[in-house]
């Protein structure tokens, strides 16, 4: 039921992204880099509270033995200071076997900085809109051959 939720609140965000995707106007448009940036993020956070909530709803040793793997308190004792950082994310069972997805430091990785280079360059589209905006015209420019605008 949440998982539909989810879906459906993020499916009006995809359509208005995918549009100008679709008329082919997403080259100029601020907005759209902007919104892109805005998706990629959206989409690392969650996968970090993917990340980082795998295996909580029951103790790190029950999750362990729910999945069949034995929980090593030794190897956990000796690299604990590896399972208290942020990142990368690891809630390790024994040295051969992690909670956390394989997947998830990836990402973790390659969505934030397509990101960035997005946001970039969204500022760069908006500096150059102003830019042109603030050049004066030229005499006459804009002006029809019966002199209406």
């Amino acid at each position: 039921m949440s998982l539909a939720l989810f879906f459906l609140l993020l499916a009006p965000g995809l359509w208005f992204w995918a549009r100008p995707l679709l008329r082919g106007t997403w080259r100029r448009s601020a907005a759209w880099f902007a919104g892109t940036s805005a998706l990629l993020l959206f989409a690392a956070c969650f996968t970090f509270l993917l990340g980082v909530t795998a295996g909580a709803s029951l103790d790190t040793e029950e999750a362990c033995h729910q999945r069949g793997q034995r929980y090593d308190h030794a190897y956990l004792d000796e690299h604990f200071e590896e399972t208290a950082r942020l990142f990368p994310l690891r809630k390790p069972c024994n040295a051969g076997y992690d909670l956390v997805p394989a997947w998830v430091n990836p990402v973790l990785v390659a969505f934030p900085v397509p990101a960035v280079g997005s946001l970039a360059y969204s500022g760069r589209l908006v500096v150059v809109r102003l830019r042109r905006s603030r050049e004066p015209r030229p005499a006459g420019a804009g002006l029809s051959s019966d002199g209406r605008s």
